[in-house]
Formats: structure tokens, sequence, C-alpha cells
């Protein structure tokens, strides 16, 4: 079946794209995290949360404030999104839509969860703990409505940076803090068969959201309860023949089902048992490993990526080629660090221009200690791109220095093919750093490929060991 780089002829595998490269014909069984989306520290994924607490809390708000039509009236705009091709349907995308039905469906679960009446609950994805009738198939739903003006934003700066048609289609509802209200709009998106796509960021797809009621009462709850009875010496507690004391957690289960019901009421009694679960979450998220969403095998294309740069000739005739190239290459290498790409951005009021613009969502390694222990802004990273025959020098370090700022950040990354003397080029970064015009690192060629190979290698983590080089030998030199 056709997907999205196929079909608009994209010749890109997935790991080198930043969106999720789905079907276009059926869904694919992922979804969208609103916990992800919260535990992420770029501009984009804060953007979005900040949208989904906002509306969240004006539903709970109406529902404890007995505003039960003013919840509905926030409710009746959702419906199973199309879009994203995401979901279970098997064949053709369905969305038919959530509708009067389900939106009544979800009104009743939220009036009739104590949960949301006491306050306890706080966020969008706490519903799949504590409320019956809201799965994580609907969270995700909901959260793809809700944030769908940010997916179309995000939707068309991919389809700039790749050269995807699109054309102006009516965007279906999206929730506008603002406005306190659902907003139509028409957007520039690409389509099939005059039906829009929206793409979505690797960084939030999930093939299960993170919170999980059946995983928290396994191993959280059940638990938990297990150390009480035996402390209390309780019914429960059984002896062994070597004189253990156990306690089984299907005994537990037996007096103590998972319910819904039953798990917000263990949560109200035992807040720190849920923060436990919470900062669990946090944990896998900080890791990145949850993040990845690459099915192909990396060795192998890691091996396609270094032929393809060697079939590049250095020159102007092959530039764009080269420029290509490297984004893929980029996202490939930088992976869930740097994300959401865009290409030749403008600055300065369209004066100038920086060949491709990505956003630090690093939380571990050297661009978070960039950022955060090093107190050097890098929100954002513009990467040159300069597909020269002869070495980058000072007019290029210049060109890439003017592009930084406080608020766009002020760490940069000059791509290029060879140096003949790569120590006078590492000199001229030093001083540019001295100057206090921010901090340069290049990649040539040959660093391009030495981490190319660790991945070939199976030794991707070792890529952050050559980053962190290459910044100290500027930084402390």
């Amino acid at each position: 079946m056709a997907t999205v780089s196929k079909f608009f002829k994209l010749n890109k595998t997935q790991a080198e794209l930043d969106f999720v490269d789905v079907f276009l014909e059926s869904d694919i069984p992922l979804f969208i995290d609103p916990f992800a989306i919260a535990q992420r520290e770029d501009r984009w994924s804060q953007n979005c949360h900040r949208i989904l607490v906002s509306y969240f809390q004006r539903v709970i708000d109406n529902i404890r404030d007995g505003k039960p039509q003013e919840a509905r009236e926030l409710l009746l705009h959702l419906r199973e999104p199309n879009e994203t091709r995401f979901g279970y349907s098997i064949s053709k995308p369905q969305g038919a839509g959530i509708g009067h039905f389900q939106a009544s469906q979800i009104l009743k679960a939220l009036e009739e969860s104590t949960a949301v009446r006491t306050g306890f609950i706080k966020s969008l994805e706490e519903c799949e703990l504590m409320i019956e009738g809201i799965s994580r198939d609907k969270i995700s739903d909901l959260t793809t409505n809700i944030v769908r003006k940010q997916l179309a934003e995000y939707t068309k700066e991919q389809c700039e940076l790749w050269g995807m048609e699109v054309q102006a289609v009516p965007l279906a509802p999206y929730y506008s803090i603002e406005q306190n209200c659902w907003v139509n709009q028409y957007y520039e998106l690409p389509t099939v068969n005059r039906k829009p796509i929206l793409l979505v960021p690797k960084v939030i797809a999930r093939y299960d959201l993170s919170y999980d009621h059946q995983e928290y009462y396994r191993h959280f709850v059940l638990e938990f309860l297990q150390v009480e009875n035996l402390n209390a010496n309780s019914s429960l507690v059984r002896t062994l023949k070597s004189g253990r004391r156990i306690v089984y957690k299907k005994d537990i289960a037996a007096t103590y089902p998972c319910t819904k019901e039953n798990l917000f009421r263990f949560s109200r009694n035992h807040p720190e048992v849920l923060d436990k679960y919470a900062d669990h979450l946090a944990k896998i998220e900080k890791g990145g490993d949850a993040a990845i969403i690459m099915p192909e095998d990396e060795r192998v294309i890691a091996k396609a990526l270094i032929e393809a740069l060697s079939n590049i000739e250095p020159g102007g005739h092959t530039a764009s080629e080269y420029h290509n190239l490297m984004i893929g290459i980029m996202e490939f290498l930088f992976y869930p660090n740097l994300i959401c790409p865009m290409k030749e951005r403008e600055i300065h009021e369209g004066r100038k221009r920086i060949d491709i613009v990505m956003e630090n969502g690093a939380s571990a390694g050297a661009l978070w200690r960039l950022h955060y222990k090093k107190d050097l802004p890098c929100a954002f990273v513009p990467i040159e791109c300069k597909n020269y025959q002869t070495d980058v020098a000072n007019p290029e370090l210049d060109q890439l220095a003017g592009r930084f700022s406080a608020n766009r950040g002020k760490f940069g990354i000059l791509c290029c093919r060879n140096f003949e003397d790569k120590g006078k080029f590492m000199a001229r970064c030093r001083d540019t750093f001295r100057d206090d015009r921010g901090l340069i690192i290049p990649l040539d060629d040959s660093t391009v490929v030495q981490m190319l190979s660790m991945i070939e290698d199976y030794k991707r983590d070792d890529i952050d060991g050559v980053l962190n080089k290459l910044i100290a030998s500027i930084w402390l030199s």
C-alpha cells in the first residue's frame, strides 16, 4: 500500500522523516499520547500541552460547576479523526465521528466519575486510569481533535521542507484557547482524493499510551497492597513450608478487582503510589526509547546513506541534492534530540535565510547539557549546508553566526564536504565562540560517515561522544 513518502515521491525512509510515514488507505495501530507531549520540552510540544490542559480543565470546571450544557458543547465537536491515519481500522480509515451520541457517553462518564467531581483527576491521560468508558483510543482521538491546528501547522512545515504539493481544504474544528471555543478554518494541506492528511511527529506517536490502568493495577497497586497486607498480617497472608510469609496477587485481586473506580479510590488514599507511577513513566519518556518508531533496519539505512553521500559530487550543480540528503541524515543521526526540521526559514523580515532549522528536544546528552547545564541558549539549532569544492572559511562562519539570537539560540551546525586544513577552521570556530558570537561545530563528510558507521556497527550511543568532543574542542580550548 502507498505511504505518504511513496505517494509524494520523497525517496526517504521512515528514519529520515520527522513524521510517521503512514499508509494512505488504511489506519496504522498508533496513538497520539498526551503524556508524551507533556514530558517533552520543545516549543511545539509545550504549546500543544498548554492547549490540552486548558481544554480539559475547562470541561472539568463546567462539570463541577453544574454546567453540563457548556461541557457538552465542548465535547460535541469531537470526532474520530481520519486525517492522521492512526487507529484500529483494518481497511479504509473510518472516522465515522464521535458526534452527539459518543459526546453524551463521554460527558456521562466524566459526570459520573468521583475523580472528576472531587477534582482529583488533573490530566487527560489520567482518564485511562480512573474513568470507565474512556480508553486509550478515545484519549488519542480527543488529543488529535484538540491540537488539530498545531498538527496542521506542523504538516504545512513538513510539506514546505520536502516540496509536497498542498491545497486549501477545510480543516475540521480545533480548539482555540484564545477564543475558548472550537474554530473552523481552511488550511493548505496535502490531500489524497481531496481528503486532507495530517502528519504526526514521531516523538508523540506510540503503539500504546503511557498511562495503562492494567499496568498501574498489576505493578503498582497490587504490589503496594501486598506489602500492606503483609505488614498488617491480614487473612491473605500465607506461610510457606520454608517459613516465608507471602501474599499472592491473585488473592488480592479476588477481593480488590481492577475497576477504574477502585483505582480512583486507591489513588486518592495513596497519592504517593500514583506519583510513583507517573515518575516511572516520565523516566521511560526521558530515556527516549518510547519515542523511537523506526521499523526499518538502521544498519542498512546507515550504509545506504554513506553510499548516497559519497555519490554526490561537491559543487553548485549538486547543492540541492546535497541539501536534501543532509536533511534526512540530520533527522536520522539526531532523532529524537533534534526534531521538527524546517527548510530555508526566513529571519530578519526575510532578509536572511537559514538552510535548515531544527528544534532541540533533547532530554539528555550533549544537546541537553548545552541548554540546561552550560546555559547556552539553543532551543532552535540552525544548520547550514555547504556543498563547496573548497574549504568553508570565515564568511560561512559569519553567515551562520549572524543567524544567532537569544531567542532562536546560539548554537549551530555547519555541514560541509571536506577540509584541507580542519585545524585552521576549528581555530576560527574558537575565535567566534570567544567573541561571544555563538558556538558552531563543523560536520564534514568524514565526521558524518563516522557517525553513520557507528549506527552500522550498532553503536548509536557513541554519536553523543562525537558531539561532546567537537563541542569541548571549541568550548575548552
